[in-house]
């Protein structure tokens, strides 16, 4: 057959709708996958992620993110968004995320969510991200190891401060953590700036360790690394969960706030995204939270009546965050630079700090009864307490914007105005902590 150019153009269209035809179906398959960027640990994501996929038959991909790396990627890749939804623990992460225009809104179909939990709306007011369980902040520590070192167990944020913990305390930095973040925030908006600041720095002279991760904090406890970590409340019900010599408690001075999931805007899959959604928040999702490996607080008041017993109900227990106010648009104001904060005076100045703080506690053990050591000592802490910039100043919009890298390692390159501040805070807070070191090894040789 002799093959004319109309018979060509004709079978060339028809194998091509024919590999279409082919194709179709695979595409489709191939678009029934969410991509969701998170910062919670394996036995959240895969339990629920399981779960999903057996309910619904649609896969999904976990893009593993610490909460501020989350931020940065989606802000990042905004202009070719391959990110369907994010997911993570930090209302003020998500406000972030909103005042950039990166999320989009979305209306839940699910009945029986409350307007709030505890004083904290559980919803965006806008709609742009849902909350899918309750978050408290607070202290799990190792029973064996705490038997074993002779010390009592902490029942507040103070009792951190005692010396006796010296060495024993592990927590995870704001700045790689959107979890640790929120519990730094809450206590300087419990206590206020200056006190705030005060309460971690002396809490901070006890660490043994600062983790790189906040899953490292649980892992250090559990494993008797040390033997108390600050966390989030969902680390430690579900180490004691799984079996771990653990217990966990809320200090008076903590908020509870919820947990939250958003759809990123220009999303691959919306639909399939928001269907992601309504499984969290219907019974059967919000049972899952119950998991031992994950425990979670519900934001379905009915689900704690399949919740073991003991179990924390922040819709019952009002004294559960109570303490605390939690004000989003105050953190959100002042994000970047609490990171850059912590940092600078205790993640990369720990061993300055450890030695300063060992050195007034050695003191004032020596040093009862003597007023003129005494005086020595009161310099020393308020030269420990000193916090380079005031509440003012961090929240200032412009000043706020400069201090957008985020240093994975004292050896982590900074430039611009960011790392002039830094250097400053740096040369200023160093010379702190030797000074009061001086004097309260004065004190104690008085």
């Amino acid at each position: 057959m002799k093959i004319t150019k109309r018979i060509f153009v004709q079978l060339t269209a028809g194998a091509v709708l024919a590999v279409g035809a082919v194709m179709a179906p695979i595409q489709a398959v191939a678009a029934e996958k969410l991509v969701i960027v998170t910062s919670y640990p394996p036995d959240t994501t895969v339990t629920v992620g399981k779960a999903f996929t057996k309910a619904t038959g649609i896969k999904v991909e976990m893009l593993k993110k610490k909460t501020t790396a989350g931020i940065k990627y989606l802000q990042a890749t905004a202009a070719n968004n391959t990110s369907d939804m994010f997911w993570a623990s930090a209302p003020d992460a998500f406000e972030v995320l909103k005042g950039d225009g990166l999320l989009q809104k979305y209306t839940v179909k699910v009945k029986g969510i409350p307007e709030k939990v505890g004083a904290f709306p559980i919803n965006d007011p806008e709609g742009y991200y849902k909350g899918f369980a309750a978050s408290g902040y607070g202290i799990m520590w190792n029973t064996r190891y705490l038997k074993a070192k002779k010390l009592p167990v902490p029942n507040s944020w103070a009792d951190l401060e005692k010396p006796i913990y010296h060495g024993h305390v592990g927590m995870s930095a704001p700045s790689r953590s959107g979890t640790t973040h929120l519990t730094v925030e809450t206590l300087l908006q419990g206590e206020g700036w200056e006190k705030g600041w005060a309460r971690w720095k002396d809490i901070a002279g006890n660490f043994k360790t600062v983790t790189a991760r906040s899953f490292g904090v649980p892992d250090g406890v559990n494993s008797g690394q040390f033997g108390v970590g600050v966390v989030i409340d969902f680390f430690g019900l579900s180490s004691k969960a799984s079996g771990f010599p653990v217990d966990f408690l809320y200090p008076k001075m903590t908020t509870l706030v919820p947990a939250n999931i958003a759809i990123v805007k220009n999303a691959p899959n919306p639909g399939l995204a928001g269907q992601f959604i309504e499984f969290l928040l219907s019974p059967e999702g919000q049972e899952v939270l119950l998991d031992p490996k994950i425990r979670r607080l519900p934001v379905n008041p009915a689900t704690y009546a399949k919740a073991p017993k003991g179990f924390p109900n922040p819709f019952k227990d009002k004294s559960i965050g109570s303490a605390v106010k939690f004000d989003l648009q105050l953190s959100k104001s002042r994000y970047n630079i609490i990171n850059s904060l912590f940092d600078v005076m205790i993640t990369y100045r720990l061993d300055d700090l450890r030695a300063a703080t060992k050195a007034i506690q050695t003191a004032e053990a020596k040093s009862k009864g003597n007023a003129g050591a005494m005086k020595l000592i009161k310099q020393a802490r308020a030269l420990v307490s000193k916090v380079p910039i005031t509440a003012a100043k961090a929240s200032e919009k412009d000043f706020n914007s400069i201090f957008k890298k985020k240093r994975k390692k004292a050896t982590t390159k900074v430039t611009g105005r960011q790392a002039e501040f830094e250097q400053a805070w740096d040369t200023e807070i160093k010379a702190n902590y030797a000074k009061a070191k001086q004097l309260a090894e004065k004190a104690a040789s008085m």
